[in-house]
């Protein structure tokens, strides 16, 4: 059995490896006594900590401090904006529709506070990319839409054409929200420019701590009714006790990629080496959405008669953590909801592997992962295979 210092990590799309950053603040901030609503000395060293990574993420998504607001998770941040109500700059506003994509995550998919009845599917194209003609069919249906897009699929690394979106959304006078969880640290966010009036965001996805994230307003002006209430925290639009260190965490990771592009051009280096190798060991390889915008860290591959359920046992037997879809479902490997929509052939989607690098990924363990995947493919169908692994 392989030892935990020697696995192979390559499922940052599921949890990314805590930054160093991140872990430095983390443990600062556990050193402090005090709840951040206290007004002693305390409690304003504890608020003061809340506040500096508030300015941290706002930076981060170009927007004022005011803007932000913490939550669990993305989870809690997409049930927040998924709301019936809405506060404007000029009074109440009432979404009746929550119009969303085939490809999105359960968070989303579950539609918040909005009843199934008042939800509508906006179909993709084989690439998983939104139709912008359904959804301008949708949008034409009548009544006001609240629209809520991922920036980038957890599972293929698709790229959502965000700005043609919220053009059409805007000429329709609805309100827009964007997933961006899997978007940060790998593209860069700007919720203004899409005319996004929220973002979500989740910390363990960029190297920060797991249960922190935010609800990212591009405007403070306009915001959904609050979730969480009983508390004056967070300007009364989440209530509870902050989570100081979960937060100087988020914040300190944020700092730390605010200027990616260097990481970024890494993994897509990376990520290039990976899929040349993949297709040389087995010439059957499909790399679905291959020839569309996708994140720079992400594949998703499968190789005909290869079963995923199979495969990933195999491979983590041999020391390296990949996954097959979404960390959020199940637990279970089944057929993904968004290869599915993609029209992809339901026995070829059962051999779906997502590949997902990050921050900690080199050269030396792609070339790693190749190995075991070839010597994986073998023993589960020899034919297969290409070459000797």
């Amino acid at each position: 059995m392989t030892t935990a210092a020697h696995r192979l990590y390559l499922d940052h799309n599921a949890s990314a490896p805590l930054r160093p950053q991140a872990r430095s603040a983390m443990l600062a901030a556990l050193d402090l006594t005090g709840n951040p609503s206290s007004v002693h000395a305390d409690g304003r060293r504890a608020r003061g900590l809340v506040e500096g990574a508030r300015e941290d993420i706002a930076g981060f998504c170009g927007v004022k401090a005011r803007s932000v607001i913490f939550t669990s998770g993305a989870t809690e941040a997409n049930a927040l904006a998924l709301s019936p109500a809405w506060a404007g700059a000029e009074g109440p506003i009432y979404p009746e529709r929550l119009l969303i994509s085939a490809v999105e995550h359960p968070s989303v998919r579950s539609g918040g506070r909005f009843s199934p009845r008042q939800i509508r599917v906006i179909e993709v194209d084989a690439d998983g990319r939104i139709r912008l003609d359904h959804l301008d069919q949708l949008l034409a249906e009548g009544g006001p839409a609240l629209v809520s897009v991922m920036a980038a699929n957890n599972e293929t690394g698709i790229i959502q054409p965000l700005a043609e979106i919220g053009d059409r959304v805007a000429a329709c006078s609805g309100l827009f929200h964007v997933d961006a969880v899997q978007a940060a640290g790998r593209m860069p966010l700007a919720p203004k420019a899409w005319q996004a009036h929220a973002i979500s965001l989740s910390a363990h996805k960029l190297g920060g701590p797991q249960g922190i994230g935010a609800l990212v307003l591009s405007s403070s002006a306009v915001a959904p009714a609050a979730l969480l209430v009983g508390g004056g925290q967070e300007h009364h639009r989440r209530a509870g006790t902050e989570n100081v260190a979960a937060i100087a965490g988020f914040g300190a990771a944020a700092r730390d990629i605010a200027d990616c592009h260097a990481e970024t051009a890494e993994l897509l280096r990376l990520r290039n080496l990976l899929e040349l190798g993949l297709r040389d060991i087995c010439k059957s390889a499909v790399i679905f959405s291959a020839a569309a915008e996708r994140l720079v860290n992400t594949t998703c591959f499968a190789v005909p008669d290869v079963p995923a359920e199979l495969a990933l046992i195999a491979c983590d037997l041999k020391g390296a953590a990949v996954s097959s879809g979404s960390a959020c479902s199940s637990g279970k490997v089944g057929v993904s909801h968004v290869l599915a929509a993609m029209g992809v052939n339901e026995d070829l989607a059962r051999c779906a592997i997502r590949v997902s690098l990050g921050w900690t990924t080199t050269e030396a363990d792609v070339a790693r992962f190749l190995d075991i995947w070839g010597e994986v493919a073998r023993r589960v169908n020899p034919a297969a295979v290409d070459r000797a692994a």
